[in-house]
């Protein structure tokens, strides 16, 4: 089992930058692929960012790609997603995930383990 906690939502204004962090808790010494997803209002969840083990590799959803960036500290065990130049349609609840697996993957059925969410508003 592994538990994820994610922390950092807020309301911001358009252009604004906010870091939101994901941390793993339970067999997090298993390597295991992490992943943003995200769930705009009245919407399906849809996918942000994904990393490999160890952290190689990266993968965005376009509508973020140059904007956002994923890290992870396998030391700390936390998951990171850096936000710049936030646009209303990032407007969304943030989710951690985890998944069997050392590969990144945008596909949110490959991912187990969720967390709770974090919900991020940008106003204009």
């Amino acid at each position: 089992q592994v538990q994820l906690a994610e922390s950092g939502g807020g309301f911001v204004q358009v252009g604004d930058s906010l870091r939101l962090s994901c941390a793993a808790s339970g067999r997090t010494s298993v390597n295991r692929g992490m992943g943003w997803f995200r769930q705009p209002p009245g919407a399906q969840r849809e996918f942000v960012a994904a990393i490999s083990w160890p952290g190689r590799r990266t993968i965005y959803a376009n509508s973020v790609k140059g904007r956002f960036t994923i890290s992870r500290d396998n030391i700390k065990n936390t998951l990171d997603l850096q936000m710049n130049d936030l646009k209303p349609d990032d407007t969304a609840v943030y989710y951690c995930a985890s998944r069997t697996g050392d590969v990144a993957s945008d596909l949110d059925g490959e991912y187990i383990w969720w967390g709770q969410g974090t919900r991020v508003t940008v106003s204009s």
